[in-house]
């Protein structure tokens, strides 16, 4: 079975062609400018040179088509024809309380989806733009929507309602819903995995770390907490988004520097974070060059700021789960930063967690970096929310 994996933005795609025997990706890609001058698609098969397309694409239609082309190319492409495409998987972010699993996209779903857009403005309409667009293309071919919040859907009650009027949760669905819940839920089984356990009787704290950071409590399997909240701006410092702060901040602003709503959700979207404080870059790399090797303190505190409010939400984790049994760190920062997993478990010596620096000298690879004396086990895991996609594709189409 192939399994054809699409995530959709606003005016990029990303696609990945799945092999399930054996879980092998046969050709993954980018197209990116949507719509924009400049519109160009990369593809990229073990063992060839990249397949460069440039060529304008108006609509996610004009992008899905070149994709199926790009994969049925006699020189370039990886099957024969289309009808070797055995389902497509959707990255859908918003699913709200309707779904707790991924599903078979049928019309009920589309309508749920579009009474979801008002919850994620930004994210579901190109998703629904791209099913739509697919569904035009391949009438026949099964489509599954597999939602960021959907892993979420198990914290309990007491956890997702904020303290404000329960009417607003009632009538607008103003709750904690969570995100990434993908990589948490694929991370987090992977963790039991590699240690050998059941992870029924692990609790896991996950940390997606990335340019949009979150941070997850894992028991039993499920997820009982997790740092983003209405929506992805809650949480930890990010790349551009301030996380949690004082919401009379936006107030104070509003009436001091006579800004509208939306300059003000600017600000705490994409002016924030660790760009916000140190000026410099929403990169971590950049940063981290402009603290240690110039010496720049506005950099410098914005990485404090940011392993700070990490290791505030693990402490805090462990106690909602009274206890952690293992910490694993994902995404492109946690994966590829021995720096930030060093600070970040730095003075975690209470809950029993050390890591050893040799070990933790590793970037892209799923290994245990803990000390052999670590009560906790500290793990690296590369996220591979593709992966979980195709395997829900494949149990749904399957079933």
């Amino acid at each position: 079975m192939k399994i054809l994996v699409v995530n959709c933005g606003s005016s990029s795609l990303k696609y990945q062609l799945i092999d399930m025997e054996g879980e092998v990706v046969l050709a993954k890609g980018l197209v990116e400018r949507i719509g924009i001058e400049g519109s160009i698609l990369t593809q990229k098969v073990e063992g060839r040179e990249k397949y460069v397309i440039k060529q304008p694409m108006a609509s996610h239609k004009d992008a899905i088509k070149l994709v199926l082309e790009a994969l049925v190319d006699s020189q370039n492409g990886v099957i024969k024809d289309m009808s070797e495409i055995s389902a497509v998987g959707h990255r859908v972010v918003h699913g709200a309380e309707k779904y707790s699993n991924s599903v078979l996209i049928d019309e009920d779903v589309m309508k749920t989806l579009e009474e979801c857009s008002k919850l994620a403005p930004l994210h579901n309409p190109p998703n629904i733009i791209g099913i739509n667009a697919c569904k035009e293309l391949m009438p026949n071919t099964p489509m599954v929507g597999v939602f960021d919040t959907a892993f979420h859907q198990t914290i309990p009650e007491y956890a997702y309602i904020y303290p404000l009027p329960y009417e607003l949760y009632k009538k607008y669905g103003v709750r904690k819903y969570g995100f990434h819940g993908t990589s948490h839920r694929f991370v987090s089984s992977a963790a039991a995995d590699l240690l050998g356990k059941d992870i029924k009787e692990l609790k896991i704290i996950t940390c997606h770390l990335g340019n949009g950071a979150s941070i997850t409590a894992v028991k039993d399997g499920k997820s009982i907490e997790t740092s983003m909240g209405f929506t992805p701006l809650e949480g930890i410092a990010m790349g551009t988004r301030s996380g949690n702060i004082d919401p009379a901040i936006i107030t104070f602003l509003m009436k001091e520097l006579n800004l509208t709503i939306e300059e003000v959700d600017d600000i705490v979207n994409k002016k924030s974070g660790v760009y916000g404080i140190s000026g410099v870059s929403s990169d971590f790399r950049d940063i981290e060059d402009a603290a240690w090797k110039e010496g720049n303190k506005r950099a410098q505190l914005a990485l404090d700021v940011y392993y700070y409010k990490v290791k505030k939400f693990i402490g805090s984790y462990a106690a909602v789960m009274n206890g952690v049994d293992c910490i694993v760190f994902t995404a492109g920062l946690g994966e590829n930063s021995p720096e930030t997993r060093e600070y970040v478990c730095e003075g975690l010596d209470y809950l029993g967690v050390k890591i050893d620096k040799e070990k933790n000298k590793v970037r892209g690879k799923a290994v245990d970096i803990s000390s052999e004396d670590s009560k906790v086990r500290v793990l690296v895991i590369p996220t591979n929310e593709e992966l979980m996609i195709a395997r829900d594709v494949k149990e749904i189409v399957k079933g």
